[in-house]
């Protein structure tokens, strides 16, 4: 039976009157989705936060009060089961000082991720296999898997990675933003012409002990030399689309493609979205702020956290006064939606770079996740199809590299 004009109209008012309920509806429906999820980020730099004086990973923080994104309350509010928690350490001159160092505080670094799990066995798990992470996940445990940031900690010895690889290390990256002895830096001078000779011994290493190769932070050399000549796919554990922000961290579309096509992930960074002109006199106010930070191992829980927050409210006035663009939430998606239309949901997931820079407008912190996939969801894509996303590909990546493994 036809609808009389009036009842049209009527119907038509009424549509229009849930519209905000049927969006609440929504969103609770994508919540709830995100929330059964096994939802990884590969690429976690909270590790970072685990050596400062009176710094709890079990207490809520706040990024405004002392510049944090993850912890444990926020990630299960955000719904994040876990991920790759980050061995950073920043490239020191290649000087054997230098290389001893980085080795040192390596160690130090992965020691402090598995004390943090050894003193909250209730929270944390460490996970060295792809088929841990449901087994943790259904335990309602965070999962942690660990991660090389610059494997030039290994020194002139890539067989040191073995020592990693027994400590938890499953995926690991060869440079980070300067050159070393292993590869070029995409944000550095052409120095090898992709990896070095030592790079591919490298390589080599990784393969056979089944260790995931990170081509984030590495030339478009390195990243093509890696993709040819790896047994198994590779990872991009925190990187972004060019053709949405020209950025030599960023990746081409062919290069996307070719990732893709070699059964590799792009996880997409909230970084190198937006252009911040040069500002001096901002950079030089943010030094000065930032410099309350050092040598803060040697400061007791309270020092520490004065000097924070202090440079936490100095940062807010910088802000203020020498005010700089900074990407939004909108952005991050259409650099995520692009990265889905060129290869799929099956070859495209997360590496927001929290608590390594990471972060954008209207998504600050781990805690704010779910709005991804209510974004992708309102998209139209489906409950399998966002598992893969947020973390069957990365699994499934691992899965490969540990099959591909020297095992005699």
């Amino acid at each position: 039976m036809g609808l009389s004009r009036r009842d049209m109209m009527i119907s038509a008012a009424t549509a229009v009157a849930l519209m905000p309920q049927l969006a609440r509806a929504a969103g609770t429906d994508a919540l709830a989705l995100h929330k059964r999820l096994i939802c990884l980020d590969t690429h976690l730099d909270m590790p970072a936060n685990l050596a400062r004086p009176g710094w709890d990973v079990m207490k809520r923080h706040s990024f405004d009060d002392d510049f944090t994104q993850v912890d444990y309350p926020r990630m299960v509010e955000g719904g994040l089961k876990g991920g790759f928690f980050a061995i950073y350490t920043a490239q020191a001159p290649l000087t054997p000082e230098g290389m001893s160092a980085m080795r040192d505080a390596a160690f130090l670094r992965a020691a402090e991720i598995r004390e943090m799990v050894a003193a909250h066995p209730d929270h944390f798990e460490l996970a060295f296999l792809a088929e841990d992470a449901p087994r943790i996940a259904a335990k309602k445990k965070i999962i942690v898997f660990q991660s090389i940031e610059n494997s030039g900690i290994l020194g002139n010895d890539p067989t040191l990675l073995r020592s990693f690889y027994k400590l938890g290390v499953r995926m690991a990256g060869p440079v980070h933003f300067l050159n070393n002895q292993f590869a070029d830096s995409a944000t550095d001078k052409k120095k090898w012409g992709g990896l070095s000779p030592l790079g591919k011994q490298f390589m080599q290493e990784a393969n056979d002990l089944g260790v995931v190769l990170d081509a984030s932070h590495a030339s478009d050399d390195v990243f093509d030399q890696m993709a040819d000549q790896s047994r198994a796919p590779i990872i991009c554990s925190h990187s972004g689309c060019k053709a949405i922000h020209d950025h030599p961290r960023n990746l081409d579309d062919a290069r996307i493609k070719k990732l893709a096509a070699v059964g590799g992930s792009i996880q997409m960074n909230t970084v190198y979205l937006v252009n911040e002109p040069p500002n001096p006199e901002r950079q030089k106010a943010e030094g000065a702020a930032m410099s309350k930070l050092e040598h803060m191992d040697g400061l007791s829980p309270a020092q520490a956290t004065a000097a924070v927050r202090q440079a936490a409210t100095d940062m807010k006035a910088i802000n203020q006064k020498y005010p700089a663009p900074r990407a939004t939430f909108d952005m991050y998606m259409k650099n995520i939606q692009h990265a889905l239309d060129l290869v799929g949901p099956d070859h495209v997931g997360v590496g927001c770079d929290w608590d390594g820079g990471g972060g954008v407008e209207g998504m600050n912190d781990s805690a704010a996740l779910p709005k991804i996939t209510e974004r992708l969801v309102k998209l139209g894509y489906t409950e399998a199809q966002l598992a893969n996303f947020w973390g069957g590909n990365a699994l499934r990546v691992l899965g490969k590299a540990h099959d591909a493994r020297k095992t005699a």
